[in-house]
């Protein structure tokens, strides 16, 4: 019985650990205990400029393999993901949570970005 309990205690540690480890997770995760609706990629009323450079990255990154272009695009991606953590964590500080929803939004982009970035540098 005691072995049963500590299987299921050490899943939902190990739940809660991912979940705090990942700037978005846990961003998400606050939003959620604080009652706020869950971050829909159409929340994003995001402005024009916003849209262009994630557009342009993903056009960057639909282009043949280039590894410098990949390094390039990853430092990118680093820099704004930084960036907006900052942005979230002093929206959360300020308690404004409709911003730090619209900043995590955001981040769910450079997210997707970060994915697709990752399954282009990995070897065929």
């Amino acid at each position: 019985k005691e072995q049963y309990y500590s299987e299921q205690h050490s899943s939902l540690i190990n739940k809660a650990y991912q979940t705090l480890l990942n700037p978005l997770s846990r961003g998400l995760y606050l939003l959620e205990l604080s009652g706020v609706e869950p971050v829909q990629e159409t929340d994003c009323d995001a402005d024009s400029a916003f849209l262009m450079e994630i557009m342009e990255i993903n056009e960057k990154l639909a282009e043949p393999k280039n590894e410098d272009k990949l390094e390039e695009i990853e430092t990118l991606i680093k820099v704004k993901q930084e960036e907006l953590t900052r942005q979230v964590a002093a929206a959360f500080e300020r308690d404004d949570l409709q911003e730090a929803k619209k900043l995590l939004t955001k981040m769910k982009y450079f997210a997707n970005l970060e994915d697709k970035l990752k399954a282009k540098k990995v070897p065929s």
